[in-house]
């Protein structure tokens, strides 16, 4: 190794074409990463050397001085690196090239970018960190010149183009009207189009029929469904509290899906959208005993505060241990979601990579403690606010007074009936004991003497109860039951009480956050206040958050949280948020690593663009709907997935976006393409999620849970409900439903920040032998069987046009046709399995078997 750094570093030196290497630039990203956790962080660093300065590790610890500027090998810095003797295993070494930059910077004379503090206090955040390009603030770039003008659409081509033709490129043709729309309705409403939408653009000739489809699409409810969808993975939407193998329901989670569907519908702008999710309890006027629908939508959103991993509704070994670890998983989903930052790197030491404290972290914590308070938990059945009106209470109260004066009568009436019975069966005792029978037929049993209980038993015809009237007196039980009936069916006529599981910060809270020394809860140190991240502040001199706001009954600082994400100095959201909106639409973000825009995330791809779109989204008053059509209108968005074999060869991975990106759909969207082609798909909105339960072969499926003994009893129907959008089936998160979940359904852990779209062979055996694709391909074929009956050309074009969204090629057809004929000899000369009745054709057989095919096919699985 040493003789490699020293051959490598002479040729350096011989060629004198190195760049200057600076400490704050070059080094101490290296040293902060592997060696500042035992040597800087602590405010006894080990061996009493910090190597947080060129100064102090000139001065040295207890070894003497760390550095000697001039020459590495003299340096015990670079002894203990080269040797692997230091940093320690379980802080990772240093790569080759990492030693080799510490060697240049050592021999050139251990320079500094600029004069070092002469003292530090607390965590340093260098101007190389500050510098970093997502922490700049969001200016608005001027429109790039470019010479293809009439490709132009919206401003957003001005920024590709401006790329591609330095590369001698441009944007690729426009895509055919039957690709723009699956494209655009499979993107906007994730299902594909009929073929009468297909037909009804293709038959509008006027200039503005893209324009007038996009807003068609934007106006519809399957837009929310589709796009709240989205937002629901980086919130960590489940119906479950998961953590352990209990998983825990969480059966009132979906009035926060729901809120969340309704918001996008109704193109909320996203700013207040953010702060009602952050710190909707902290806006709200009317008590929690009587909320307006105003307050209870307000409560719903801060759903998204309740959606983190959470073990505490269970029994658990560290009670306390489970309730930081909701806390942490909590910031992780604010912080990924909003701040494209991994904050939860910080909770146990400085940050490695980026400039977030240790502090920093326990700071932002401080925010939440006060609502989410670790030393005064409730529990999740605690924190459920019901939505009980005062008008709601009141009419319960007398329904259930109407009802409890019908169970009083029926008492007296059963009395009555009982009285009766026993005096008709004290007839056939002797004259002489029938005193003594009805004594003891009469006494409660706790109070019957030996000598009636005797007597009970001996004549058990004595011992009526209600439960045992209808052996005596059919007529008499008849008429008890029917009371009851009617008392149960003036009882179900009260309001139906719901809950939201919300989050509610106290009015009196006194939690205080102490940061917790290497993130151990039992080793608190200093009291935090609340803040935010201090980078942000340093270079956009926003207001800290407050510890409390005296105008409020809640200390009000998740609603200062909120007011300071969308606040346009904010460097951050924005472009985080454009950023996921632009991924959505091409398959990849213009920052790829959508929740990361640190050190270690991906640089921007066309940075001026994702600050235009941020500033745009902005100024249209943070319209989401504004800014899909910003995107879906441009050039670049309806071009075609062709492009010129050299654009290809140069840019692979399609970064300048020459051509439009081929893309799987994701589960959810092939689950409810397949059911609208077959016309199985139930497009009812909103409600409690359809339950998911364990099939004969422990697959996942939709179905209500039936088990007794232990043992599956009789299937109950879910009458339709079975064939409602994905984005309503229950998203437990240890249920995942077979048919999302082979399709690369997100694990909620504790979010999803961006899904991943594998191929793998389970795949491809689900849509051969699934139960689901196996009865939407039937219900396929009997769609299209109705449609033309006795006319296979026909049925052929039309499953092309449902499945496809086009007809079918004249080879497509005549091999199509071919295919039905031969299947359909196939099955007619199958024998008949004794004792089963044939449902099937060999027609309809060999019809399902096709339809089969296309919904397996790459053509529909992608869109283009």
């Amino acid at each position: 190794m040493r003789a490699s750094l020293g051959l490598i570093v002479a040729l350096l030196c011989s060629e004198c074409c190195a760049d200057e290497v600076l400490f704050e630039r070059d080094v101490r990203p290296i040293l902060k990463q592997h060696c500042f956790h035992c040597h800087g962080e602590e405010a006894n660093p080990e061996s009493n050397l910090d190597l947080r300065l060129v100064r102090t590790m000139l001065k040295g610890g207890d070894s003497g001085p760390a550095l000697v500027a001039g020459d590495h090998k003299a340096s015990s810095l670079y002894q203990r690196i080269v040797s692997g003797e230091m940093p320690p295993e379980n802080k990772g070494t240093l790569t080759e090239q990492q030693q080799q930059t510490l060697i240049q910077w050592i021999d050139s004379g251990a320079k500094t970018a600029r004069p070092e503090p002469e003292v530090l206090t607390g965590p340093l955040i260098t101007e190389e960190e500050r510098n970093h390009w997502s922490f700049q603030p969001i200016v608005r770039p001027s429109l790039p010149k470019v010479n293809d003008v009439a490709r132009v659409q919206t401003p957003v081509d001005r920024f590709l183009l401006e790329k591609l033709e330095k590369e001698g490129f441009t944007l690729a043709d426009e895509a055919s009207r039957r690709t723009l729309i699956r494209r655009l309705t499979l993107d906007l409403w994730g299902v594909t189009p009929t073929p009468e939408q297909v037909q009804e653009f293709l038959a509008d000739t006027s200039t503005d029929a893209y324009e007038r489809l996009v807003e068609r699409l934007l106006a519809s409810p399957r837009y929310g469904e589709r796009w709240g969808r989205h937002w629901l993975d980086v919130a960590g939407y489940a119906d479950s509290d998961g953590y352990g193998p209990e998983d825990v329901q969480r059966p009132h989670a979906w009035h926060y899906r729901d809120y969340v569907i309704e918001a996008f519908n109704k193109d909320l702008p996203f700013d207040q959208f953010i702060t009602e999710q952050l710190a909707g309890d902290e806006l709200i006027t009317s008590p929690l005993t009587d909320l307006t629908p105003e307050d209870a939508r307000l409560l719903a959103a801060t759903g998204f505060l309740r959606m983190a991993p959470d073990g505490t509704s269970a029994k658990v070994d560290n009670p306390n241990l489970a309730r930081n670890e909701v806390m942490a998983e909590t910031l992780k989903i604010v912080s990924t979601s909003l701040m494209g930052m991994t904050v939860g790197c910080a909770q146990c030491h400085d940050h490695r990579y980026d400039p977030i404290p240790h502090t920093d972290y326990h700071a932002f914590r401080a925010i939440f403690e006060p609502a989410i308070d670790w030393k005064n938990w409730k529990t999740p059945a605690q924190r459920l606010v019901s939505l009980y009106t005062t008008a709601d209470r009141e009419a319960a109260a007398k329904i259930e007074t109407e009802a409890k004066a019908i169970e009083a009568a029926r008492l007296e009436k059963q009395k009555e009936f009982i009285a009766a019975t026993i005096e008709v069966e004290l007839k056939k005792f002797p004259e002489e004991e029938r005193e003594a029978a009805r004594k003891a037929a009469h006494a409660p049993d706790k109070e019957r003497t030996p000598e009636q209980k005797a007597l009970v038993k001996k004549f058990p015809n004595l011992n009526i109860s209600p439960g045992s009237l209808y052996l005596y007196d059919r007529k008499a039980a008849d008429a008890l039951k029917k009371m009851q009936d009617e008392a149960k069916a003036i009882r179900e006529k009260k309001p139906a009480e719901t809950f939201l599981h919300a989050l509610v910060e106290p009015a009196d809270s006194k939690a205080k956050t102490h940061l917790f020394h290497r993130g151990d809860i039992d080793q608190p140190k200093q009291e935090l206040k609340p803040g935010g991240l201090t980078v942000v502040s340093l270079n956009t001199g926003m207001s800290p958050i407050p510890e409390k706001d005296p105008s409020r009954k809640t200390t009000g600082r998740r609603l200062a949280l909120a007011q300071q994400l969308v606040d346009r100095r904010h460097p951050l959201t924005s472009r985080v948020l454009v950023n996921r909106v632009w991924h959505h639409h091409f398959g990849r973000g213009i920052v790829s690593t959508l929740g990361d825009f640190g050190a270690l995330g991906t640089k921007p791809t066309h940075p001026e663009l994702l600050d235009w779109l941020a500033d745009e989204f902005m100024s249209s008053g943070w319209s989401m709907k504004s800014l899909h059509r910003v995107i879906l209108l441009s050039q670049a968005y309806r071009q075609t997935s062709d492009a010129p074999e050299k654009l290809r060869d140069s840019d692979p991975d399609n970064l300048l976006l020459g051509r439009a990106p081929v893309r799987r759909l994701e589960a959810e969207a092939i689950r409810d393409s397949s059911l609208l082609v077959s016309g199985l798909l139930n497009e009812a909105e909103f409600g409690a999620p359809v339950p998911v339960m364990a099939d004969n072969s422990g697959r996942w499926v939709l179905g209500i849970e039936n088990l007794s003994a232990g043992r599956p009893g009789p299937v109950i129907p879910l009458k339709g409900e079975e064939f409602r959008r994905s984005v309503y089936v229950q998203a437990r998160r240890s249920r995942p439903l077979a048919v999302l979940d082979t399709f690369d359904w997100p694990s909620m852990a504790p979010n999803c920040e961006v899904r991943r779209a594998s191929t793998v062979p389970p795949q491809s055996l689900l849509l051969m032998n699934s139960d689901f694709v196996i009865d939407v391909s039937k219900a396929l074929a009997s769609r299209v069987a109705g449609k033309s009956p006795d006319d296979a050309a026909g049925q052929v074009s039309y499953v092309w046009s449902l499945v496809y969204s086009r007809p079918p090629q004249a080879v497509e057809a005549a091999t199509a046709l071919t295919f039905l004929a031969e299947q359909a000899e196939h099955f007619r000369q199958q024998p008949a399995k004794k004792g089963e009745a044939i449902a099937e054709t060999p027609e309809a057989e060999a019809m399902t078997s096709l339809c089969q095919m296309l919904l397996s096919s790459n053509e529909f699985l992608y869109v283009d």
